[in-house]
């Protein structure tokens, strides 16, 4: 999805706002969609395909509100943006450094007007933006629970990946309280946490409504699960066909397969 372009340059960038330096600890990233850059921090946490695949398969229609929450970098509104630019954006990151990273990928951007970012805690969102202020909420939360596996060393990794400050229901909740009535949640996670998903947005009262599931290869199982839910709205699910990220071939691995290449060529 980006090109790395500078890495620790020390460069200066002119915004509509000001400027912004590039620290030598950053890189600036083209995402290779309408001239948009994202500086990263390759040492506290870079975005995935998980990010791109969820703003392709999150809708917003002309004039919605939308909210991201654990927004990080702030990737995911910046990416939605560039396909749905009649819609506002809210992004909500509870690390100051992440926090800061992001309204920084805004102004270098120059979409003060249509992307803002607040630092604060998702279990407060209804409170910072109001309930039932918003038509759509997407959200890339941690996606291991914080007593399992291996914990980051790094307080900012960690919280990133692990359930350290909000777990799965605390986001469902915090959704549910910020959607309109049939507001749409967009979620990206792990499968093997699938069940634990679908249990926390039905006590939140937001249905299930449509699945895809990631794979590596073709013959592998799945490592992402992508999930839409409709606030309010009856049960009736929708099991999209798989979504393959790589293909093989003439004995070569780490090939795009199409579908991929036509999201990465902003085709969708």
């Amino acid at each position: 999805m980006c090109n790395k372009e500078n890495m620790g340059l020390n460069e200066i960038y002119t915004t509509l706002s000001g400027t912004i330096q590039l620290e030598a600890d950053e890189r600036l990233d083209d995402l290779c969609r309408d001239g948009l850059k994202l500086i990263q921090k390759p040492d506290i946490f870079c975005f995935g395909i998980d990010a791109v695949l969820l703003s392709t398969f999150s809708k917003a229609q002309k004039g919605n509100k939308v909210l991201d929450l654990c927004s990080g970098n702030g990737v995911i509104p910046i990416l939605m943006q560039a396909k749905n630019p009649d819609t506002s954006y809210k992004g909500l990151e509870i690390q100051e450094v992440s926090a800061n990273l992001a309204s920084r990928n805004v102004a270098i951007n120059n979409l003060e007007s249509k992307v803002e970012i607040i630092k604060g805690d998702l279990k407060e969102a209804a409170k910072i933006f109001g309930e039932a202020s918003f038509n759509v909420v997407t959200v890339n939360p941690p996606y291991k629970k914080a007593n399992s596996g291996l914990v980051n060393p790094d307080s900012t990794k960690a919280i990133a990946r692990h359930e350290i400050l909000c777990d799965i229901d605390d986001v469902c909740q915090a959704a549910a309280r910020c959607l309109k009535s049939k507001g749409h949640l967009y979620m990206v996670h792990r499968p093997d946490r699938l069940i634990d998903i679908i249990a926390a947005m039905r006590r939140a009262h937001i249905e299930p409504k449509r699945i895809r599931m990631v794979h590596p290869y073709v013959d592998k199982e799945a490592n992402m699960v992508l999930i839409e839910g409709i606030k309010g709205a009856n049960s009736y699910m929708i099991v999209e066909k798989p979504l393959i990220v790589y293909k093989r071939v003439d004995g070569q691995s780490g090939v795009y397969t199409d579908e991929i290449l036509e999201i990465y060529n902003n085709k969708n």
